[in-house]
């Protein structure tokens, strides 16, 4: 019977507002009322229930009454075993409740124990209610409580029964994570916590839960419940009453709202007849659109909510299935076509007609390329474009999947006019392939390439545009108009997706999208008028056909599309059920997102001659000995070996990928390189039973005592072996270790007691050093643990051969022969099962990233000196607190500080609001200080003992104050040594203390003129007060002490708490080095000549020789190195003709082309070629191709490495042998390919004989105003000393590079200075502010100057010139430029800051708009802005907001700098849509010049660059920073200078 809905609800709804007070009930939100209201009739079999059982009740009163307690107010019970159902007695999801009348049928039992065992079983009632409200409670317990109202009582809902759990599992989950985020907000109330870190936290939380089969399911839930959760929340401050904390005000609260509404597009549907012109949404500038969606609009209300729980049922439950076996989700199969029934749509066949002047794109994207990860390949645009397959026939796009599919058997190749991708061309509706918006719609400039094979496709869609892209394993290509001959074919792929548009329309278009099946859909398209741009034809079949064989296409469309219920509805299901009837092919989608790429372009267009470019990939000239290790590592280790080394390589391949980024310093504080085995610190070995004692015993006298009087052996016999000292022993291990630890004999000792002992170092086979598996299995290598051990734990002795190999050129054939005899005596001894004979030359020293000479001299001395003890004890002392009794001086850390010392002071202990680095790309610096300046006045004892320890000293101080502590403007005019003297005094801890530095006259710091500064060395000429903010010239009353000595310089610098640092090395004075005393030095790979430019300003080399393939980059060596000979050449070619030079062809291994081309050289460029022993130190950076991710080697056989650089390279030092040898390469050379070529070059560097080291530096904290990380290797002969890396001097906001030498060791080459360091960071004001504003596109390369250098950095860098040369800027098109001058000139500005008004704009849209491809920030209208030619073209660059979501929203493209900040890394192709996009000028709408670029890389304003614009920015960008190279210059001068001093 009819019931009145309303006033039952309000009853209810009063009963529970008055009662309310005296109900225990747990804190909880506002109860939700928000039901349907309609009658509903009640049949009369629905309205008597049957009693069928005891304890089973008719009326809900009654069964209340029954389990009644001692209650005040309004009843309370418990609810188990339960249902929800409908009127008919269906079962219905918790969340029906809002669009439906739910009733209850379960056991009602009251809500506490009443000692009543027959009152507590409970009482059945079914069919009971109508549910009015429900609530969630247990917040503050932590655990959800939901709650359910009806007329009579309140219920807690405790357990669904068995056949209902499963529709109330998703209630549950909502209520759990409305738990959860309360739980985690209410910590700190939100405090800054993102939206990413809320996420993370509920997901760890919540992954316990059996309803989720994994974190991402839990993610993708808590996104799809955002708004939900919302409302709960907030509905508990209306419930608080609080004024305070209200969860109204967080920010991340709102921000996981506004993500879930963005998940799904519940658009206002505008009803338009069919046939005729078809839109979703509304046309920009309706003004009647609210009329027209008034009628509708509470069943518009009706339908919107019954989606939404549909869609919202539909999702959980995919969710479920996910967790079961053979899933088959739409997005994990592709339904492909089969060719033969789309031929029809297409013409007959042709044949692409190739062209002699095509590149390959191998060679295009060949260099410089550093991305693993698909979506971050290069981008750029196609015209003039054709597609065909190996046979060259022109074969339809659509052949190829959307999507990379495990097992594809169509192969589509491409050519076509590559330009950049700067946003515009993109096709409308009305267009065809004829004519095509942008910059294809003229005559194209550009380069005519061929491309390797198309991976994927892509479109992309939207305000009547349609855009496609294609990719191979090189770049992403957008399509421009496609050429003449292969338009017919693009045009129906075109026809394609507007019928998906327009299919699409119609469905938006529905009241319910559920209504119109696939035949329904079919049939509104034979009603199209013939002139639509979807139209097929007016009959259903072929509308039918064509659907369905071309239905790739349009399914891809619906699968991009943000509203999940055109996603999902019947057409589409339909269309993919008619697909696969027609047998088409399935193929399982990809989900790896890394590439693999093929070696060789496979285009047949690659097997036509002649290839323009002579750039293609040379096979690797090598050395014999290059060619063993390189060949023999991957003869023996097949990729799958590679692969599974161990259990870490999945979590390189995730590091890696992630780290590509240059600028994201969060993932890049550990680079790993994996090893095969662990390498373990020796534990005190515990002393076993004598029992055995007769079985050791010593052979001849003793040779002496240790200092406590035991008596020192030098043999002795254990189980019948022979122990000497100077030998090697194998110990007993009770764990079974893979490698059982060998130990070399220092000296042998008997205990007062009569235990018989040795003391020992430990020796590492090359498996268990950061070598891993490219280690030779015969070498082991000493290292600096050391233990004593009683002789009976000797398990046998062991021959290791300590080897001293004769060092030099003129002895590398005859090691090599010696080399080779005892190889083959090894694998004779091997074949015989006779004992492994092991080698020892190389001492590793894991916390410093070396290799070192063992020290014969101090090694098996048996004296009872142990060389590792001493380094032990000598790291102890210094460690050492020693406070001299005079109260004059004291030792800290390992140095000396006395009274009127200068010291360096943590900047975090003036500081009272410590600021932290901005987050965008060009900022990082802002707000980070460099050390704070004190002078040592006093030494305070805080109390007396007899033992002192720093925490017992305080110092009380003067400070000094810097320019940057008195303003930003102050900083800029001011040189960056300077301080300022004053009267503040302070006491301070020794803790805060950092290092000492020297005050000097000004007049006797060093010249100006050199490319970094003296360390830790300044200069005070006025008094500063602070209270006043005057600055004076300093009074003559007031006598400042100078420093006298020479500060600790590096070593005092920093702290020293053990960490793996290196640097320690006093700075010698500067001296001019004669060039007689200058080491020779060969350049390969040498580029503009950067590397060269800093270790010659440094004074410790002379580049006599260089090797460039580029000829620009060539040309512009010469200019600045005029006594430079250059060889413009193939380094292979080179190496080659050195070799047969000098009669040792039968030792290179090359190509017959590079041989043939050695032989054509120039005679007199030949004889110019340096010999053997000519050449004391060979530099360069080996083109990174390799390294940078392309991932060449991962899954690669030998002869797809053999092109790398690195091994011609390596062949050089090889057949060179210099003294010195330095590589350079980009900072992912460590951990590429999972460490193989970064241990590869070590082992190689190794066997010849060197010692290395290793390790990453960021060229930013070396004065130079950009982040550059880079990895460097240096080699030093076995009777050089090996250089120690530079102290970084300057501030930078990166964190500790750190290498991974085992599973509990990481070196850090050089400590972070991003909490501080003697200098301030360079700014971009610092590095450009002088220069003299130009306009996008200058080209005049000779300016003058027009104002004085202001900064410390501009009067250095400037030196003499008088005329700025190459102030020159890229040209940008006419669109680019009015973006650039729309970008705000505010720090960290970018393209998300165009703005939201429209400037020189017209309202655009088409009456067959689905959506808008670029709207405001309100979502409400497209930007359009008119060009000169009349086109409308985007403000907003229309690809960047459809995918940044996947791409960190594309920070930084179209970016400015920041006058305060400094340079993001420097590329060799500046521009706005690039990789490193941020590249405007902070104030002048334009591209950075090459002369700015230059400057950011701490090049001389007198350096020259050579050749076009393109070729400069690539000079620069490919080239080390002079001051990064001048730093490790110096280190190496103090290598040579301590070397011939000793």
């Amino acid at each position: 019977m009819p019931t009145n809905q309303k006033q039952k609800k309000k009853r209810a709804s009063q009963t529970v507002e008055d009662a309310n007070v005296s109900r225990k009930r747990p804190k909880r939100a506002a109860a939700c009322s928000d039901f349907k209201e309609k009658s509903v009739k009640i049949y009369e079999k629905d309205s008597v229930i049957e009693k069928k059982e005891d304890g089973v009740v008719e009326e809900e009163v009654l069964a209340v009454r029954m389990t009644a307690g001692k209650e005040d107010g309004r009843p309370c019970r418990r609810l188990m075993d339960f249902t929800f159902h409908n009127s008919d007695g269906i079962s219905q999801p918790f969340e029906m409740l809002e669009v439906d009348d739910i009733f209850i049928s379960g056991l009602i039992s009251p809500l506490e124990d009443s000692g009543d065992k027959e009152k507590d079983k409970g009482v059945r009632c079914e069919g009971f209610g109508r549910i009015e409200e429900w609530s969630i409670s247990g917040y503050e317990e932590g655990s959800p409580v939901i709650w359910v109202t009806t007329e009579v009582s309140d219920y807690e809902c405790i357990k669904p029964s068995g056949s209902y759990k499963k529709f109330y599992d998703r209630f549950y989950a909502k209520a759990s994570a409305c738990i959860e985020v309360y739980k985690i907000l209410s910590k700190s109330f939100g405090g800054n916590l993102s939206l990413d870190e809320l996420l993370a936290g509920v997901v760890r939380s919540m992954s316990g839960m059996k309803c989720f089969s994994r974190g991402v399911s839990i993610r993708d839930f808590i996104l799809s419940q955002g708004e939900f959760i919302y409302n709960q929340l907030i509905g508990l401050d209306e419930t608080s009453k609080k004024t305070e904390n209200l969860f109204a005000g967080l920010h991340v609260l709102t921000a996981l709202k506004d993500e879930s509404s963005k998940m799904v597009d519940f658009a206002e549907a505008q009803p338009v007849s069919l046939p005729g012109n078809l839109r979703i949404g509304l046309k920009i500038g309706d003004d009647n659109k609210n009329e027209l969606a008034k009628p509708c609009q509470t069943e518009e209300d009706e339908d919107s909510k019954m989606a939404r729980l549909l869609q919202e049922e539909e999702n959980w439950r995919s969710m479920k299935q996910k967790k079961g076996r053979g899933s088959s989700s739409s997005s994990k199969y592709y339904i492909m076509i089969n060719e033969d029934e789309i031929a029809n749509d297409y013409p007959l066949p042709a044949y692409y007609k190739m062209s002699n002047e095509e590149t390959d794109e191998y060679i295009i994207f060949d260099s410089g390329i550093d991305v693993l990860n698909i979506e971050d390949l290069p981008r750029s645009m196609l015209h003039e474009w054709a597609l065909y397959n190996s046979d060259a026939r022109l074969v339809p796009l659509e052949l190829l999947p959307l999507k990379p599919c495990a097992e594809i058997d169509v192969t589509i190749f491409g050519s076509g006019i590559m330009t950049a991708d700067d946003g515009s061309g993109y096709i409308c509706d009305g267009d065809s392939t004829q004519s095509s918006n942008g910059s294809a719609a003229s005559a194209v400039e550009g380069i005519p390439v061929f491309l390797s094979a198309i991976k994927e496709w892509v479109i992309e869609f939207g305000s009547s545009m349609i855009s496609i892209s294609i990719r191979t394993d090189m770049a992403w290509y957008r399509l421009g108009k496609p050429s003449k001959q292969y338009a017919p074919w693009y045009d129906r792929v075109l026809k394609t997706a507007r019928l998906a548009i327009s299919i699409i329309t119609l469905l938006k278009e529905q009241i319910r999208v559920a209504r119109l099946s696939f035949t329904d859909v079919i049939k509104k398209i034979t009603e199209l008028a013939k002139d639509h741009p979807a139209f097929i034809s007016s009959t259903l079949e072929a509308v039918e056909r064509y659907v369905v064989v071309h239905g790739q296409i349009i399914l891809q469309q619906f699968s991009e599309y943000p509203d999940d219920i055109i996603k999902k509805c019947a057409f589409v299901l339909g269309l993919a059920k008619k697909m696969e009837e027609k047998h088409h092919t399935k193929w399982l989608v990809k989900k790896k997102k890394l590439l693999h790429r093929n070696e060789q372009n496979l285009n047949p267009r690659a097997a036509i001659e002649p290839v323009v470019s002579k750039r293609k990939a040379m096979q690797a000239t090598t050395t014999r000995l290059i060619n063993r290790i390189w060949a023999g590592y991957y003869s023996n280790y097949s990729p799958e070996a590679v692969d599974g080394l161990n259990g870490e390589v999945k979590e390189v391949h995730e590091i890696e990928e992630q780290e590509e980024n240059e600028e994201d310093d969060s993932l890049e504080d550990k680079v790993i390189v994996l090893e095969e085995t662990q390498t373990t610190k020796p534990a005190p070995r515990q002393t076993k039973s004598t029992s055995c004692v007769k079985e050791v015993k010593w052979d001849g006298e003793s040779v002496g005592k240790l200092s406590n009087g035991v008596d020192l052996y030098k043999k002795a016999i254990v189980h019948g072996n022979e122990i000497v000292v100077g030998g090697a022993v194998l110990l007993k291990d009770d764990d079974k270790v893979e490698f059982p630890p060998f130990y070399f004999v220092e000296y042998m000792f008997e205990k007062s007691n009569g235990s018989k002992m040795c003391h020992g170092r430990m020796m590492q086979l090359g498996c268990q050093t950061v070598l891993g598996n490219t280690a030779n299995e015969r070498e082991v290598f000493l290292t600096n643990e050391c233990m004593d051990f009683q002789l009976q734990e000797v398990k046998e002795s062991i021959y290791v051969d300590l080897r001293s190999i004769s060092w030099g050129h003129q002895h590398r054939k005859a090691n090599a022969d010696a080399e080779k005899i005892d190889r083959a005596r090894a694998e004779e001894r091997k074949k015989q099962g006779l004992p492994t004979e092991y080698y020892c030359k190389s001492l590793y020293w894991p916390e410093r990233g070396a290799f070192f000479t063992l020290p014969y001299s101090t090694m098996g001395l048996g004296s009872g000196s142990c060389e590792a003890c001493n380094i032990k004890e000598t790291e102890r002392q210094k460690e050492k607190f020693v406070l001299d009794a005079s109260l004059t001086s004291f030792t800290y850390q390992g140095t000396i500080y006395s009274i009127n010392d200068y010291i360096y002071v943590s900047p975090s202990y003036f500081s009272s609001d410590e600021m932290e680095a901005e987050i965008y790309k060009a900022g990082r610096n802002v707000g980070l200080k460099a050390y704070a300046i004190c002078q040592l006045l006093e030494i305070c004892e805080l109390k007396k003992s007899k033992k002192s320890d720093a925490d017992s000293i305080q110092v009380k101080v003067r400070k000094f104050f810097r320019p940057e502590d008195v303003s930003s403007e102050k900083a800029y005019s001011s040189d960056i040594r300077e301080i300022y003297y004053s009267e503040e005094m302070h006491t301070i801890p020794l803790d805060v203390i950092e290092g000492k530095c020297e005050v000097r006259r000004k007049k006797d710091l060093g010249p100006l003129d050199v490319p970094s500064i003296s360390n830790n060395v300044f200069y005070c000429e006025h008094l500063y007060d602070p209270s006043k903010g005057s600055i004076k010239q300093l009074p003559s009353n007031i006598k400042l002490q100078y420093s006298t000595g020479k500060s600790n310089d590096d070593s005092a610098s920093r702290k020293k708490k053990g960490k793996c640092k290196e640097g320690e090395n006093d700075t010698e004075p500067e001296k001019v080095v004669s060039n007689e005393h200058r080491l020779t030095t060969l350049d390969i790979f040498a580029g503009c000549g950067g590397l060269s430019e800093g270790l010659e300003q440094s004074g410790t080399t002379l580049t006599k020789w260089a090797i460039e393939y580029d000829a620009p980059a060539g040309d512009a060596f010469r200019l600045n190195h005029p006594g430079t000979l250059v060889f413009v050449n193939n380094c292979n070619v080179i190496l080659r003709a050195v070799m047969q030079k000098c009669g040792d062809a039968d030792d290179c291994i090359s190509t017959p082309e590079a041989a043939e081309l050695s032989a054509s050289m120039d005679k007199v460029e030949v004889e110019n070629l340096p010999l053997p022993g000519q050449v004391d130190f060979i530099n360069g950076g080996p083109p990174c191709q390799g390294f940078s991710g392309m991932n060449r080697f991962n899954q690669s056989t030998w002869s797809k490495v053999q092109c790398e650089m690195i091994l011609s390279f390596l062949s050089f030092a090889d057949y060179y042998r210099p003294k010195y040898f330095l590589l350079e390469n980009v900072r992912n050379f460590v951990s590429f390919n999972q460490g193989q070529t970064f241990r590869l070059t070590l082992a190689s560097l190794l066997e010849m004989g060197y010692q290395v080291r290793f390790g990453i530096l960021e060229a930013g904290a070396f004065g130079v105003p950009q982040s550059r990380k880079r990895a460097f290797i240096w080699a030093a002969a076995p009777e050089e000393l090996l250089p120690e890396w530079p102290e970084p001097i300057h501030v930078f906001a990166a964190p500790e590079l750190r290498i991974s030498m085992s599973k509990n060791l990481q070196y850090s080459a050089v400590r972070s200075t991003a909490k501080g360091a003697a200098f301030r960071p360079l700014t971009v004001r610092d590095t450009i502010g002088d220069l003299p504003p130009v306009v996008n596109g200058a080209s005049n390369t000779s300016l003058e100057y027009q104002s004085d250098p202001i900064s410390w950095f501009q009067k250095k860098i400037r030196g003499n010139m008088n005329t700025l040369t190459d102030h020159i800027s890229k040209e940008m098109n006419e669109l680019n430029l009015i973006r650039c001058q729309r970008i705000p000139k505010r720090p960290g500005c970018d393209w998300r800051d165009l703005p939201e008004e429209k400037v020189s704009t017209k309202p655009y849209s088409s009456d067959s708009c689905i959506f808008c491809g670029i709207l405001d920030k309100n979502l409400t209208r497209l930007l359009q802005v008119k060009l000169s030619n009349g086109q409308m073209a985007d403000l907003i660059p229309w690809c960047l907001p459809n995918t940044a979501k996947r791409h960190n929203q594309w920070k930084g493209l179209y970016g400015r700098l920041d006058w305060e900040g400094n340079f993001p890394t420097s590329i060799t192709d500046p521009q706005p849509m690039g990789k490193v996009g941020m590249c405007f000028h902070p104030d002048q709408d334009r591209i950075v010049t090459v002369r700015e670029c230059a400057r950011s890389q701490g090049f001389p304003d007198s350096y020259k660059f050579f050749g076009n614009i393109i070729h400069k920015h690539r000079q620069i960008g490919n080239a080390v920073p002079p001051p990064l190279a001048y730093a490790l210059g110096n280190k190496l001068k103090e290598a040579v200078e301590k070397k011939r001093s000793m």
